[in-house]
């Protein structure tokens, strides 16, 4: 299946998923079922118990596929005529109607972009001239006037929401729902499952996750953080969640960078300023009923650092998981929202 992701979106498949490791009880559990397949450039996990039974797995997952297909077509950059890829080759002031999972996806990457500063969905150039996108390798440092130049032309204020669709204020503009089609597409799996009365769930893909209820013997969903400075090629468990009934993401920046001029320079890049993320913060944990507002804001409090992480956690009373290097070794947050959940 064609991938999602625009180049932004690649790299947070790899370094983003800092990845939520699944974790289960030993003992064989009766009407479990297990699916997986493709999608967005990555896999997708479900685990289900059906009490009812009242549709085959064969037909849930035919369903399943149906509804990624959908979001694919809706949001891929890899896809020529994808809902997505026909409004950035839109002109500037023209509405292009636009379909309701699309609506979605934009209206809460606008909102989180203006909440936090840090997501921006229209930032994917930026990312290709900093040499982090697909089959590029980073040659030089983008100079002060092509950084300024690009961040005068990007930004969710240059778009226009209303009842006639979308549309943006500047030629060339455009769209990469990296950091939220994915928790969307988990969003909509897990409502097509409850469609069916099916409450006892796990969704998983390429990391991002959403969970509902519990297993026929009453034990909850057991979700594992990886330690992010374990030895290359080697996963070690951080510390064990208990989520409940919950969207989950993570985010990092300690797998892909590049060294340059004696320079590090990671994926991570602030829209307000162009510049690659320099702070201690490696990892984002977040817990939010909605796995596309999880993996949206896991994105947006990476870029923002350890410090103004905590206190926009606090601020908006979110769920909130986070680990940052220091001279000492790991140091780590959590949020008086995430408390319960450990």
């Amino acid at each position: 299946m064609n991938k999602v992701n625009t180049p932004q979106g690649i790299i947070a498949l790899f370094i983003i998923t800092l990845t939520l490791l699944l974790s289960g009880c030993a003992e064989s559990v009766p009407k479990e079922t297990y699916l997986e397949g493709k999608t967005m450039g990555t896999t997708y996990h479900i685990k289900y118990y059906d009490e009812q039974e009242a549709i085959s797995a064969l037909q849930i997952q035919e369903q399943i596929d149906a509804v990624l297909v959908d979001v694919n077509q809706s949001m891929s950059t890899y896809i020529k005529d994808s809902e997505i890829n026909t409004f950035n080759r839109l002109p500037a002031n023209q509405f292009m109607p636009i379909s309701e999972g699309f609506r979605a996806v934009i209206s809460e990457s606008i909102r989180i972009g203006e909440s936090t500063n840090t997501l921006d969905v229209t930032m994917g150039p930026l990312i290709d001239l900093w040499g982090f996108g697909p089959d590029k390798k980073p040659t030089k440092r983008p100079t002060d006037d092509e950084l300024q130049a690009m961040v005068a032309n990007i930004g969710v204020d240059k778009l226009v929401l209303n009842e006639q669709g979308l549309a943006k204020t500047v030629d060339g503009l455009e769209l990469s729902f990296s950091a939220t089609a994915k928790g969307y597409g988990i969003d909509k799996v897990a409502q097509l499952l409850e469609s069916h009365s099916i409450t006892n769930y796990m969704v998983e893909i390429g990391g991002e996750l959403r969970m509902s209820g519990e297993k026929p013997n009453g034990q909850g969903w057991v979700i594992a953080i990886e330690q992010p400075d374990a030895e290359p090629g080697k996963r070690e468990v951080h510390r064990i969640l208990l989520p409940g009934t919950m969207g989950i993401a993570t985010s990092g920046d300690y797998r892909i960078f590049y060294i340059m001029d004696g320079e590090t320079y990671t994926h991570l890049i602030d829209p307000v300023t162009g510049m690659p993320i320099k702070h201690d913060l490696v990892s984002v944990t977040v817990l939010h009923p909605s796995a596309m507002t999880a993996d949206g804001l896991a994105t947006a409090l990476t870029v923002m650092g350890m410090e103004k992480a905590q206190a926009y956690a606090q601020a908006n009373n979110l769920a909130v998981y986070l680990i940052a290097k220091s001279p000492d070794g790991l140091v780590t947050y959590s949020s008086p929202a995430f408390e319960p959940y450990l």
